[in-house]
């Protein structure tokens, strides 16, 4: 232990160069904005919180140009990208207006946008919102669930990666 660092303040690129040790999934997380246009973005701030009831939390930047959105609706949709996505992860990690442009996507039944051939996808309510210092923190109550059974896209240390089999 004699490494630990202590700094004071801890300092937010070390901070986030320590949580890129955690490998995570890749998720877009849908909804629809005003007009009904689809919106959406790539997080990895992703988890299970009960199983019962079924529910999920993620993470929301204050800054994000999607917020209003997803502050005005009570539905959204999450869609865990499967490994052959790697393009949707980074095309939906960006303020680009229309990321939905030729994306294959159709409305849930919660009406929020579900992306085709994701490795799964759940469709959730608002359950409760919460700050959480420079994000809005989301828990979703899953009302519908599919698991296409495609190997997961991965985040590890600030790439991309494939799960391999051994």
């Amino acid at each position: 232990m004699s490494d630990l660092e202590t700094l004071n303040p801890i300092l937010p690129r070390h901070f986030r160069d320590v949580l890129g040790a955690f490998a995570t999934g890749v998720v877009v997380v849908t909804t629809n904005g005003s007009g009904g246009r689809p919106v959406g973005l790539t997080i990895n701030s992703f988890n299970s919180v009960s199983l019962d009831p079924p529910l999920i939390l993620w993470s929301l930047a204050l800054k994000a140009p999607s917020l209003p959105a997803f502050q005005a609706s009570n539905v959204f949709n999450i869609n865990i990208l499967a490994e052959h996505q790697e393009a949707l992860g980074r095309r939906f990690a960006t303020p680009a207006e229309n990321k939905f442009a030729d994306v294959d996507h159709a409305p849930g039944l919660n009406g929020a946008p579900v992306l085709a051939d994701t490795a799964a996808h759940m469709e959730c309510r608002v359950y409760a919102r919460y700050p959480g210092g420079d994000h809005e923190i989301y828990v979703g109550e899953v009302t519908a669930l599919q698991d296409r059974g495609h190997a997961p896209l991965v985040y590890h240390r600030g790439g991309f990666r494939r799960l391999h089999g051994g």
